[in-house]
């Protein structure tokens, strides 16, 4: 066999065994792995026809209740169309979890891909090259996170709390404009707890689905008797705006020591730093939304009108 022959059937061999996902009529190749987490993994594909690349997200559901919160997932993407808002482009599930013979299914969601990745990856390129982001692009893409985040409170006939936000949840399309994803923490932003038991239901489920740096005070430590509302989410996006800023949450260096974050939340000594290419305005926001009491929290109203009126004023003195 000459060398052309061999050359092509090593590389039919190569396209052969290839991953096929399918995705209703849709076939797409699996190209790599985008990131994984507790329930769900993200894989970088390709359209076996168009070659137009997407990103899927595939949840692996060992119980009947895995799976609804699923298709809750699902659910509430349908809901939403917004500009910084991922869209789910389609989706399937496959199987039937069943614990007793330890069977499972998966759940497929089709999203677009945004080459630039999240947030988060942008703040560590920057931190390695020590380049701030000019403080109106810092409030310029902050405001449209906001807006994001307003859609999800005002969400009808339930308010909605996303639950996780963070750097890593939000995408960066081509313009740098901000993407919310992974809405499988979203959640309805009241809840009533009536005692012990809907306390610490309340706290396991935020140990599993509400990243630690980012994590609300009044989640770490549920009251038996409390009201939560979305104003979990305004302690989110103080976090957010810091590390916008400063490239990490004020409380990524406690976890990265693996010292109690849950004492740091709650004692909530955030500090800035001496040095710093930020106006003080933008210190004050951040120390507005992080308030351990959720009561003196602004709700996203507040936050986006002084966004925007800082917004205009570097705009201005630019």
């Amino acid at each position: 066999m000459n060398t052309i022959g061999l050359s092509l059937i090593m590389r039919m061999g190569c396209l052969c065994t290839k991953e096929v996902i399918t995705i209703n009529s849709q076939k797409f190749y699996v190209v790599e792995s985008l990131g994984e987490g507790g329930f769900s993994v993200v894989l970088l594909v390709e359209n076996t026809r168009t070659r137009k690349r997407y990103a899927v997200k595939k949840i692996v559901c060992h119980s009947v209740e895995d799976q609804k919160l699923a298709m809750e997932e699902i659910a509430y993407h349908k809901q939403f169309d917004h500009p910084n808002i991922i869209k789910c482009l389609d989706s399937c599930y496959e199987g039937t979890p069943d614990p007793v013979v330890n069977s499972t299914s998966e759940v497929l969601l089709l999203l677009p891909y945004y080459a630039k990745g999240t947030l988060a990856g942008e703040l560590e390129r920057r931190q390695s090259r020590r380049q701030h982001l000019e403080t109106t692009e810092v409030l310029r893409i902050f405001l449209q996170v906001c807006e994001a985040v307003r859609a999800f409170h005002e969400a009808e006939p339930t308010p909605l709390a996303h639950r996780d936000l963070k750097t890593a949840n939000i995408l960066l399309d081509v313009d740098n404009s901000p993407v919310i994803m992974d809405l499988g923490s979203v959640a309805p932003a009241g809840v009533k707890v009536a005692g012990g038991s809907e306390a610490q239901q309340l706290q396991d489920l935020a140990s599993e689905r509400c990243s630690m740096p980012y994590r609300a005070p009044e989640l770490f430590h549920v009251e038996s008797y409390c009201m939560i509302d979305q104003r979990t989410d305004i302690w989110s996006l103080g976090c957010v705006l810091y590390a916008m800023c400063y490239y990490k949450s004020p409380f990524d260096a406690v976890y990265e020591r693996g010292d109690s974050v849950a004492l740091a939340v709650i004692s909530a000594n955030v500090t800035f730093p001496e040095i710093t290419p930020y106006p003080e305005e933008m210190h004050q926001l951040i120390s507005l939304m992080l308030k351990v009491n959720p009561m003196e929290r602004p709700y996203i109203y507040t936050v986006i009108e002084k966004t925007q009126d800082l917004l205009t004023k570097y705009r201005a003195t630019a």
